[in-house]
């Protein structure tokens, strides 16, 4: 595992929890460890990963190929992982990696406004390797203001995506449900639109992210009613204009239309992917809520979120430098996607160094 402290890349002999505790990679350096040999990580079964050699492929006509920097680890990623029954195996070289950057190597003859020496970040499939080749139309090129940074401009977008579903006001009172990477990232856009925000999340690190993001209050989530109780104090036993939901299992979904008021709009950011949920439909009808399911799939939606969402990073209104707990080689993607799934110490998310 590689760490990056106060703009430059050292090792570190501390215990893996502290560095993970206290990483924070401002400026991104790629790995040579493997002497720069075209390679893809490959999930051979549940909870195992091999490094294979790759022939990277030369772009058609409107592709793009790119020596990816980093890739960053999804949480989406953890089914995959821990291997349902209706997965086969192994996937295909770099597959899960969604969270991609790096540098253009070679553009297809229709390609227009990009170039070989580009730095981009894009929406690919396979971002767990050394290079990939995309269509042009799912690239964006990056600002100058962020070279030397790590830049998962996907998750980025999607937090950007999520929080303009969700259409915040000034005044609104506002609950965030589950404080990771994303959940993080909406505090601060609420704060920045004015809402008075409530951050709920199980580890006081994530609570403590919340105090740092600028969140008004902070409840641990811990005992149902007594998180219904607190709201109702904070909110003058109105409940909240908005609730959004980042967890994505069924206790929080619960809690999340608790706290909605009437007329209110509860927001489904989690990854509900685990199984079927239940619903209570008679409170739901009763409120006479919005329920909005902030997922995008138009590939067009997708790729404009991450371009606000670099211009919000380049511009300086979001940071989510501190928000990146750890930097793992390529070889270490198990132990990148282990943390992930167990979050030890301060731990966020984690990014994979490819090239």
């Amino acid at each position: 595992m590689t760490m990056w402290r106060q703009g430059a890349a050292q090792s570190d002999t501390t215990d893996p929890e502290t560095q993970m505790m206290n990483a924070n990679p401002h400026t991104w350096t790629a790995s040579t460890a493997a002497g720069g040999q075209p390679r893809a990580a490959r999930i051979m079964a549940p909870g195992q990963v091999e490094i294979v050699p790759i022939t990277p492929r030369d772009p058609g006509a409107t592709e793009v190929r790119i020596a990816i920097e980093g890739c960053g680890v999804c949480a989406s990623n953890l089914g995959p992982w821990a291997g349902p029954e209706w997965m086969e195996f192994p996937l295909d070289p770099g597959a899960l990696g969604h969270e991609a950057w790096g540098v253009i190597e070679a553009v297809g003859k229709q390609v227009r406004g990009l170039h070989p020496g580009q730095r981009v970040a894009f929406a690919g499939q396979e971002g767990f390797a050394t290079h990939e080749t995309v269509a042009a139309a799912n690239v964006i090129p990056l600002p100058p203001e962020l070279d030397g940074q790590p830049v998962p401009a996907e998750p980025l977008g999607c937090a950007v995506n999520v929080f303009h579903r969700a259409a915040v006001r000034p005044g609104d009172k506002v609950a965030i449900i589950g404080i990771g990477f994303l959940g993080a990232l909406l505090v601060r856009q609420a704060v920045q639109a004015g809402a008075e925000v409530i951050a709920i999340s199980r580890r006081e690190s994530s609570l403590q992210l919340a105090r740092d993001m600028g969140a008004d209050h902070v409840i641990p989530m811990d005992d149902h009613w007594r998180i219904i109780e607190d709201v109702k104090r904070l909110t003058g036993d109105r409940l909240c204009d908005t609730v959004i939901e980042v967890v994505g299992k069924q206790w929080p979904l619960d809690l999340a239309a608790e706290l909605v008021r009437e007329g209110g709009q509860l927001v489904i950011a989690g990854y509900h992917q685990d199984g079927p949920r239940q619903v209570n439909m008679q409170m739901w009808n009763w409120k006479g809520m919005d329920v909005i399911n902030a997922h995008e799939r138009d590939p067009q939606v997708v790729m404009r979120g991450m371009k606000d969402a670099v211009r919000a990073v380049a511009e300086g209104r979001l940071d989510p430098r501190p928000l990146y707990s750890a930097a793992y080689p390529l070889e270490e993607l198990g132990a990148a996607l282990d943390a992930t799934r167990d979050k030890p110490g301060n731990f966020v998310k984690a990014l994979i160094q490819c090239n």
